[in-house]
């Protein structure tokens, strides 16, 4: 008994100091998109403060493909010593579960330290499209099931699954159109080619500005800073509404609890400042910084909550 408290001991002393030397050299930072991109913006303007409070490079590292299974399994099995991060994503660490066949569990081969940020959607339809609000969004649904397309930047991203969402609450059968990106989905919606889309904020903010686009709904809890003379589904009728995809940054399961805790800690000091807030305005992004635990919480919550949609879909793993 003795021996066995002894080790215990002598392995929490273990973790103690190395945590109090960490970190010796730089962090990498996986990054599972390629680079321009929101979340590419949001971790390096996350990293460059990061480095400064750790006195450490935190390189950022883009590994971009497969929804961002590629990038988050290969954090799930890398050395769990608190050198090498991701910043994952609502797809690799939520979504993915029900329409991937993954290699990696999200809630056991993880280790959350802070949910980081989410970003709104916004329902919006071409010019041409003889609707003003989701009600008559609805309405045309209803009178033609399945006639009525929306796009999304492909399957199983946020802009398809929010779809998906819509359809199941308000009970009506929308078309999907899955895209190659964002950029393709929106544009076929300012040509007429298909009516309606959930966008991100940034890239449909210049397009309603110019007319080209007519926003009805934001997709999030709370109005848009973006938008905000914008209703969200829920005051648009569909109550109790919520879609947004998030960012999250966590380590490999089994990193030494200190180096965790000092992780949050830092991460959760920089996410309350409020210049770099300013700098993802546009983006729309808003920085959250839950503790682990909170973090652990959401994901589970995320995980079931979209494969009862993906299910009720019909959606299946491929």
């Amino acid at each position: 008994m003795i021996r066995a408290l002894l080790a215990v001991a002598l392995a929490l002393s273990a973790a103690a100091a190395s945590a109090d030397g960490w970190p010796e050299h730089s962090i990498k930072l996986i990054v599972p998109s390629a680079a321009g991109g929101s979340v590419d913006r949001l971790a390096r303007s996350l990293g460059d403060r990061l480095s400064k409070r750790l006195g450490q490079p935190v390189v950022v590292e883009n590994r971009a493909g497969a929804g961002g299974a590629i990038a988050t399994e290969g954090v799930a099995t890398s050395k769990p010593d608190g050198y090498t991060l991701l910043l994952g994503t609502i797809a690799g660490l939520a979504t993915n579960v029900s329409l991937e066949h993954l290699r990696y569990d999200p809630l056991k081969d993880f280790a959350p330290i802070s949910l980081v940020a989410t970003q709104d959607f916004v329902l919006c339809v071409g010019p041409q499209v003889p609707a003003n609000s989701v009600q008559d969004v609805l309405a045309m649904a209803r009178a033609k099931p399945r006639s009525v397309a929306y796009a999304s930047a492909g399957r199983g991203t946020g802009s398809h699954l929010s779809g998906e969402l819509l359809g199941q609450m308000a009970k009506v059968q929308l078309l999907h159109v899955p895209y190659k990106g964002m950029s393709q989905a929106t544009t076929d919606v300012v040509g007429g080619q298909v009516p309606i889309v959930f966008s991100s904020l940034a890239s449909a903010q210049a397009l309603v500005a110019a007319n080209k686009l007519k926003a009805l709904a934001v997709t999030g809890r709370k109005r848009a800073p973006m938008f905000p003379g914008v209703p969200t589904l829920a005051e648009s009728g569909v109550k109790g509404y919520e879609s947004s995809t998030w960012y999250g940054l966590v380590a490999p399961a089994a990193t030494p609890a200190p180096v965790l805790r000092k992780l949050g800690e830092e991460v959760r000091a920089i996410l309350k400042d409020r210049d770099l807030q300013k700098t993802l305005d546009d983006e729309g992004i808003v920085l959250v910084g839950s503790d682990a635990q909170g973090f652990h919480d959401f994901m589970k919550h995320e995980i079931d909550k979209w494969r009862t949609v993906a299910r009720s879909a019909g959606l299946k793993a491929e």
